[in-house]
């Protein structure tokens, strides 16, 4: 049994001494002294030897053990080291190289469109007013002259939570509260946001988009006041180059009412753009509707307005020849990078 000790002892430090990582010396230590390792079946065994035999052969295999321990705790602390070494090694920085330049993020087109379309009209003495995206019907129909048996009511596809409230189609609905708040004082706002329709998501389309929408309110502000604010925001927007046109159009908020193009980039002469006709249309607009006006609390016989709705994103393509609203959408920043 000596001759088995010395054997087994031999065989596991010849183990332990080649072992290249911790995970093989672990094994080594489950192989020998685990409990079913081959000195602790030796150690169980000492109770088929003679009486006198027994302490002798009980102190061999425990300085064996006791051996065995020490080189494993070593071993294992070389191993470690090892491999923490490797690890710093791999993780080296060379302080001296140049470092990366992270990514930086910038404004989304249409967040960069609407501040450029806000500038210019605080720049004209306008204020920025807000309201809420869930809506009334009210806000959003009736006190902008649309009754609920209105036809125009059929241009709108809207998404209703229940009979009274909807998702706002516009951001009209904040010119009828911004009236109501500040009545009988006079009013220049402009008034940007979401808003939603029940539309299918094509390259035209879109069931949530933004707008932005002016309203003024006051003693003698005709619809020659008008054509100056918006021939000055096309200049500002498009190029001092441009040219505005107005076309007679219905709204049942506006009378008059008028379709409002800016003379295209090509010139006249005719692109794939404006689609030949030299022309874009860009927002409607027209006087305040008396109706509106009366039922906001203001006289008619006294006070007259103007106002006018676009579309943030039909600017921002028409500014940057863009071919499909869902790129606005989609997160691509091969797309977003270009702005």
């Amino acid at each position: 049994m000596k001759e088995q000790v010395h054997s087994i002892t031999d065989e596991a430090l010849a183990a332990i001494a080649k072992a290249g990582s911790l995970a093989e010396l672990n094994q080594i230590r489950v192989n020998v002294l685990g409990k079913k390792g081959t000195l602790t079946g030796v150690l169980r065994s000492l109770g088929s030897l003679a009486p006198e035999e027994r302490p002798i052969m009980g102190e061999l295999v425990n300085k064996a053990r006791t051996q065995l321990e020490a080189a494993l705790e070593d071993k294992g602390r070389q191993l470690a080291e090892e491999e923490q070494q490797r690890k710093l090694a791999a993780e080296r920085l060379d302080v001296e190289l140049p470092g990366r330049r992270p990514r930086r993020g910038h404004i989304h087109p249409l967040r960069a469109v609407a501040e450029e379309i806000c500038e210019v009209f605080l720049g004209m003495g306008f204020s920025i007013a807000e309201g809420p995206e869930v809506e009334l019907d009210y806000y959003n129909f009736e006190a902008l002259n649309l009754p609920p048996e209105h036809p125009a009511r059929e241009m709108q596809d809207s998404l209703y939570i229940n009979e009274k409230v909807l998702l706002r189609t516009h951001t009209s609905p904040v010119q009828v509260r911004t009236m109501e708040a500040q009545y009988p004082k006079p009013i220049r706002i402009i008034a940007p946001g979401r808003v939603y329709r029940r539309d299918a998501l094509d390259a035209t389309h879109s069931p949530m988009f933004h707008q932005i929408e002016g309203l003024v309110v006051d003693e003698n502000i005709s619809f020659g006041d008008l054509k100056g604010v918006l021939t000055i925001f096309a200049q500002k927007i498009f190029g001092e180059d441009r040219k505005v046109r107005f076309r007679p159009s219905y709204f049942p908020f506006t009378e008059p009412s008028a379709e409002v193009d800016v003379s295209c980039g090509c010139g006249g002469k005719g692109c794939r753009i404006c689609k030949g006709t030299g022309w874009l249309e860009i927002l409607g607009a027209g006087s305040v509707n008396p109706k509106v006006l009366a039922m906001s609390k203001y006289d008619p016989a006294k006070y007259t307005g103007f106002a006018f709705g676009m579309g943030i994103e039909r600017i921002a393509i028409l500014k940057y020849g863009i071919t499909d609203i869902r790129l606005f959408y989609e997160n691509d920043i091969r797309f977003l990078r270009q702005f």
